[in-house]
């Protein structure tokens, strides 16, 4: 037969040519299908109901509609985030596990003595989408006008001054402290679980300030049960257009917003960082998406900032937020 009368060369090179073939083939089954493939799973590491889950379902719909695939939201909430960040760090790094992560995160990795992932490493940013600053409130019934002027009160001779804010080492509570070192204050900080019970207290008179999230002070600053002093973001907030920033009264280089956004699992591909960072930034670009940001008191982010960007910032603040837990001898167990 026709097989049995080639030379040896001519069947060692069909031999090689079948077994390049079937290379090729094994290559291409083991190649990553294309993105995305499968449904994406958000995980928001906090209870349903808060600011962080309902920014995440707020995108989720909308982001699945651009990448024409269902997305779901999964809460893993506990331990001040790290039982769900963990989880998704484990994930495969396909781009089909997010992470909704906000400044806790940062502010976590400084303070636990023992985190079960490196947070620097394990998950990658991929876009910051709103921002949610802090907001110095008082009683309408406070002397205090200005943050010059809790300043001034905080500095004077025998001043016992106190404030509150949403937890011992939530954003509120290190932007107080931050300030307390910058001006050599010493306004005593009362730990409260929430900002709920805080705000409570605050208008109750038990209080002197309180440092919250600008969304959970707004209905009692409208009402007039509050007087809004100053806010932590770099630029005034929408919400409250005449309330300073702290830049503005006497500290030109402050200026303290959590940031909200997402990540993925480390090592997830560039371009499907890329990809995700385009999807997730047409949707919030929607103006329907950018007045809810709005109505849920956030500010909108630079969305033209890069995945780099924003790992940038994570990195920076874990650095800085370290140190200023050693300042504060501020730990989590």
């Amino acid at each position: 037969m026709q097989f049995e009368t080639q030379p040896w060369a001519n069947r060692l090179s069909s031999a090689m040519f079948c077994l390049c073939l079937g290379a090729v083939g094994a290559a291409q089954a083991q190649a990553p299908a294309s993105f995305p493939s499968k449904p994406i799973e958000i995980t928001v590491p906090w209870p349903t109901g808060g600011g962080t889950d309902l920014l995440a379902r707020l995108v989720a719909q909308p982001l699945g509609t651009v990448l024409n695939q269902s997305v779901i939201v999964e809460n893993r909430p506990g331990a001040s985030g790290v039982i769900g960040s963990r989880y998704l760090s484990t994930r495969p790094n396909d781009g089909h596990s997010l992470l909704m992560m906000n400044d806790t995160y940062a502010i976590t990795a400084a303070i636990t003595k023992s985190i079960p992932f490196d947070p620097k490493k394990d998950i990658d940013a991929v876009i910051i989408v709103a921002y949610a600053p802090q907001l110095l409130v008082t009683s309408s019934q406070s002397p205090y006008q200005s943050f010059a002027d809790v300043v001034k009160a905080a500095k004077a001779k025998g001043a016992k001054l106190s404030y509150g804010a949403c937890g011992a080492g939530t954003p509120g509570h290190l932007a107080a402290e931050s300030l307390n070192i910058k001006f050599d204050m010493q306004i005593l900080h009362i730990p409260y679980k929430g900002c709920g019970p805080t705000l409570v207290d605050l208008i109750g008179g038990q209080l002197d300030l309180a440092w919250v999230t600008l969304s959970s002070a707004v209905p009692h600053v409208k009402s007039g049960k509050l007087k809004a002093l100053a806010v932590s973001s770099k630029d005034r907030s929408p919400i409250f257009p005449d309330v300073p920033t702290v830049a503005e009264s006497g500290a030109p280089d402050f200026h303290f917003s959590s940031w909200q956004g997402f990540g993925v699992p480390g090592g997830t591909p560039e371009s499907v960082k890329a990809q995700l960072h385009a999807a997730i930034s047409k949707v919030m670009k929607a103006e329907a998406i950018q007045k809810r940001l709005l109505e849920l008191g956030y500010s909108p982010a630079d969305l033209s900032e890069a995945p780099a960007d924003f790992q940038k910032t994570v990195d920076q603040d874990i650095d800085r937020f370290t140190k200023l837990a050693q300042q504060i001898n501020l730990t989590m167990d």
